[in-house]
């Protein structure tokens, strides 16, 4: 059982990050999709930011807008008669931040790759924006759906350092694949070190295997 708790913990986090992020990516993507305004490179550098800063960086944001002194944080407790931090939510938080970026990158690229003469007829025909995004634009991209959601579960799935930051290794609870290698390696358990590596390694080489296949076919 020490063996599978962070897989399953891993699995629970990941599963409601991993949609968290793709949800809000598809927003963000078609909300910013052809749009041109003052500010929108501010923006969109803003929002890609989490791909290229430290863990420790994120970790630290999060623990600033959702700890015990921010407005959300008191809001939580205050609610649910509990911090944020240090739960299965904080968790999530941080795993849903590091994996957004790469898959809004990656739907933005797609998006743009949509051939805009049948998004013009979508329109000519009286769709609003709205339906020519649902109906014409996102049916055109599965691939790029899938891939960007596979990246960024895999991307979920490693997270460590805003993890462990905000969300503490609690056994059962917070305690990931990432930080359960860290503790077996910090106290010496050699051996359930070795699992759990060859346990993400599996996981993430089959998403990757996913990924480059969609790409050939």
């Amino acid at each position: 059982m020490e063996f599978w708790t962070p897989i399953f913990v891993s699995l629970r986090v990941v599963a409601l990050a991993s949609v968290l992020a793709f949800i809000l990516a598809i927003i963000a993507a078609w909300f910013l999709k052809k749009r041109r305004f003052k500010g929108k490179i501010f923006i969109e550098t803003f929002l890609m930011l989490p791909l290229v800063l430290p863990p420790t960086v994120i970790g630290f944001g999060l623990l600033v807008m959702f700890g015990r002194r921010s407005v959300v944080g008191q809001w939580f407790e205050v609610l649910f008669n509990q911090p944020i931090v240090f739960t299965y939510i904080a968790a999530v938080l941080a795993a849903s931040v590091v994996a957004f970026p790469l898959i809004y990158q990656m739907l933005v690229n797609g998006f743009e790759h949509v051939d805009n003469d049948l998004e013009a007829a979508a329109r000519q025909m009286g769709a609003s924006e709205k339906q020519v995004f649902w109906h014409v634009t996102l049916p055109l991209s599965w691939r790029t759906l899938i891939t960007g959601y596979m990246l960024g579960f895999a991307r979920a799935l490693g997270e460590f350092g805003a993890t462990l930051m905000f969300a503490g290794s609690i056994a059962g609870v917070t305690q990931t694949i990432p930080t359960s290698i860290y503790i077996a390696v910090e106290s010496g358990n050699q051996g359930m070190a070795y699992y759990w590596v060859f346990s993400i390694i599996v996981f993430s080489f089959a998403l990757l295997a996913v990924v480059q296949r969609l790409k050939k076919d």
